[in-house]
């Protein structure tokens, strides 16, 4: 018996609300593997494989490689597949010259434009993460960054500027993510986060507010580089 062709669109509709969970459950596990170093830069990323490892489709699978290749922690080479995406110490060290360069000019922004609600919620972000960032963990940090982002690039009100920073954010993830692994990389990048709060939303001075931000990112610059070259050498120093 034939379907409809009100049959075969519901058939289909289910079948994405199906696939789109597996679809995400495979990104999350997948960039997981990456960011915790249980898949190394380079490593080949061979299709059939992942899917025997998740019990999925190909179809999920190719979905979720196409989603990691956006957030640049995979590479699609022509003709041989995907890698876990492998940089050099000059990729990383450019990566983070336009990031501070983009973050510097935040923070002078906010201390600019932002209103005073903006600076208020901003020094209350910086009480949460006082309070949370001891005891927490790589997610907990992570999100409580975020935050504090979302409120400077608001206070910043500079969209095209949230854009950029957004991007670039994106392709450090995996950088990011080791800030808030170490128990000491989390204490310094709160004692930055600290200057840079004080300047902008207390001082509202937006040269000082520049220079806290840029010099939270040069630090994290070195670190990253140290970092991954250490991970792709097989060891594992945390920053």
């Amino acid at each position: 018996m034939s379907l409809t062709e009100r049959e075969r669109g519901l058939l289909l509709m289910s079948l994405e609300r199906h696939a789109a969970p597996l679809r995400q459950q495979v990104v999350r596990q997948l960039r997981s593997e990456i960011l915790d170093g249980v898949r190394k830069p380079g490593e080949r990323l061979v299709e059939t494989a992942l899917c025997e490892a998740y019990d999925v489709s190909r179809t999920v699978v190719r979905e979720a490689l196409r989603q990691l290749e956006s957030e640049s922690l995979i590479t699609m080479r022509p003709n041989r597949g995907p890698i876990v995406t492998v940089l050099t110490p000059e990729d990383i060290e450019a990566l983070y010259e336009v990031r501070q360069n983009l973050e510097g000019l935040a923070g002078e922004k906010f201390a600019q434009r932002a209103s005073d609600d903006d600076a208020k919620a901003l020094v209350r972000q910086l009480d949460r993460m006082e309070a949370a960032f001891p005891a927490g963990d790589v997610a907990s940090r992570g999100r409580e960054k975020d935050e504090f982002y979302r409120l400077l690039l608001e206070g910043a009100h500079n969209p095209v500027l949230a854009d950029q920073l957004r991007g670039i954010h994106s392709r450090i993830s995996i950088f990011r993510h080791f800030a808030f692994v170490d128990d000491r990389r989390a204490e310094l990048s709160l004692r930055e986060v600290r200057a840079i709060v004080t300047a902008a939303a207390v001082h509202r001075d937006p040269a000082e507010a520049r220079r806290a931000c840029e010099e939270h990112i040069r630090v994290a610059g070195e670190l990253a580089i140290v970092e991954y070259e250490t991970r792709r050498e097989g060891g594992s120093v945390a920053v």
